[in-house]
């Protein structure tokens, strides 16, 4: 049997970012984006996966019944690391992934993320939207907003999360972070209550349904700072893909809610560093100018990628721009950037 809090120690100490175990498998630590086998635990039995599982969550004062099909679940590994967790079977065997978070909220400086994020944090009302496929840091990026609030500003932040990742310290706010599950039953239900807690600030982990991303766009048209996260491929598709989750009768609405209150939408990837030293935030951004509102008004979506390439005084930043900055920079190797491009042939020639 494997101690899995042993197991996430070990895992820290080699800067991986998730733990892999499966039925007759070693354990596997994602690092800088990489899976790694880690043959020294050697392999793992049904049964020592098992009792490992129901042993932490004895340890974590877990009731959920291990026949479950998939369990998501949060605990913390000494003063350093939080991890979220989800156990799923596979060909009927168990099998767990980890995620590890660093208990201690990076600032942007550390996580080198553009000062522009800053300036958006300082509005008193709004929607700001992180998109990005999973393991894309959006939580990082998020945590790093919340916690600079924290830090400049005496507001009442809600936080609704599934589970809960970052945990927060009063600053010169004060923060109530509810999970869903144990604190409230669904995303909708803390969003809805939360307008009655007095809030300035509230952060709706994931924006998954037509209720919860209309409750959304009503707190930040009444007076709130609204951020949440959605999955889009761009920041420039996230609009359409808002509004599209509508019947039509209401799409109309919708886009005038969205353009009334839009702040920012940032789109970002994770990528390895050319120095071996973690990852790299790419960050495409779009800013909810006064034409990028009308075009959502005016129902002309497709042109907001043009309206984005012609305003970088704004703020706004193309994704394939962004590629290439961290490649000048250095931080970044040309394949990386080819890889990642979206398109590739102009990149190309970039790239020489």
């Amino acid at each position: 049997m494997i101690e899995i809090s042993a197991l996430v120690a070990d895992a820290f100490s080699k800067k991986a970012s998730d733990i892999h175990l499966s039925v007759d498998m070693p354990p596997i630590y994602r690092i800088n984006g990489l899976l790694v086998e880690q043959k020294n635990f050697g392999i793992m039995g049904e049964s020592d996966l098992v009792m490992s599982l129901k042993k932490l969550f004895d340890q974590i004062g877990m009731t959920n019944n291990l026949e479950k099909k998939e369990i998501d679940f949060a605990f913390s590994v000494g003063e350093q690391v939080r991890v979220r967790g989800n156990l799923y079977y596979e060909r009927r065997k168990p099998a767990l992934a980890l995620r590890l978070i660093t208990r201690k909220i990076r600032t942007f400086d550390e996580l080198g993320l553009p000062d522009i994020l800053k300036e958006f944090t300082e509005r008193d009302s709004g929607l700001i939207l992180v998109a990005g496929p999973t393991g894309s840091g959006k939580s990082t990026t998020l945590a790093a907003m919340i916690d600079y609030i924290n830090e400049n500003h005496p507001y009442h932040i809600i936080t609704i999360e599934d589970p809960i990742e970052y945990i927060f310290t009063n600053k010169k706010s004060v923060i109530h972070q509810r999970e869903l599950g144990q604190d409230t039953n669904s995303f909708y239900d803390g969003l809805k209550y939360a307008l009655r807690q007095d809030p300035d600030v509230i952060l709706v982990g994931e924006m998954r349904d037509l209720e919860t991303m209309s409750l959304a766009l009503t707190a930040a048209e009444t007076g709130h700072l609204v951020f949440s996260t959605i999955h889009t491929n761009s920041a420039a598709s996230a609009p359409e893909r808002v509004i599209d989750v509508f019947p039509a009768h209401q799409q109309k609405q919708i886009a005038l809610q969205l353009a009334n209150t839009l702040i920012a939408i940032i789109y970002q990837r994770l990528l390895p560093r050319i120095d071996g030293k973690g990852m790299v935030p790419v960050l495409e951004i779009l800013v909810g100018t006064p034409a990028v509102k009308n075009l959502i008004r005016e129902n002309k979506l497709h042109q907001i990628e043009s309206i984005m390439q012609t305003s970088s005084r704004q703020g706004m930043v193309l994704f394939d721009d962004a590629l290439f900055r961290a490649y000048m920079s250095g931080l970044i190797d040309k394949k990386q950037v080819y890889e990642y491009a979206r398109n590739q042939q102009e990149m190309g020639k970039k790239l020489g």
